[in-house]
């Protein structure tokens, strides 16, 4: 058996963060040594991606900014009195925050993460996929994993898609309007 250190005495280059409901689904450790075969091991190699071909480095937004985009969507709907369920994702689309208004349908609750997810996936807004199903190319809609409804949008960070919100009960435009809202708390200081 491998002696590691344990993981607060690990060097930033040598922890690999694995998102919490894989390591659960492995029984990993949420850090672990990297192997160093063919891998850059020095911290100003891991700030840029473009000096290894193994790791591949995609910020993600974080919960502390997913809470803050999903206040924000909830301020917006309720200055509306819409009842609405917002959700956050990451750039994979899966979840990181989600609320529902009280009195907001179940369903805004799948909705909601749907569109969050279409957006980061396609990173454009769900309204691009829904408008291009209603072109003519309903043979699209069996795409997995993504829902062809308006409301979705990304979350951009340096240019980057780091996430989406989704937001469903409000309809079709005014879903839009508070994602939309939502998505520019992202960058508002806290």
């Amino acid at each position: 058996m491998m002696h590691r250190p344990p993981a607060h005495t690990l060097g930033a280059s040598q922890i690999l963060h694995v998102p919490p409901l894989l390591a659960a689904a492995a029984g990993a450790s949420l850090a672990f040594s990297m192997p160093s075969v063919g891998m850059a091991q020095s911290p100003a190699a891991l700030q840029d991606p473009a000096s290894t071909d193994a790791v591949l480095l995609q910020p993600q937004v974080t919960l502390k900014a997913a809470r803050r985009v999903v206040a924000a969507a909830l301020a917006e709907a309720q200055r509306h009195d819409w009842r609405i369920g917002v959700a956050v994702v990451d750039a994979s689309g899966e979840l990181v925050a989600f609320e529902r208004s009280d009195g907001a349908q179940a369903i805004t609750t799948a909705v909601a993460q749907g569109k969050a997810r279409t957006a980061a996936l396609l990173k454009a807004p769900s309204k691009e996929f829904e408008d291009f199903i209603n072109s003519g190319r309903p043979s699209f809609l069996s795409t997995p994993g993504v829902t062809a409804l308006e409301g979705g949008v990304p979350l951009r960070w340096q240019g980057q898609v780091i996430g989406a919100v989704g937001v469903s009960g409000a309809h079709g435009p005014r879903d839009t309007q508070v994602a939309e809202r939502a998505a520019a708390a992202l960058l508002a200081q806290p």
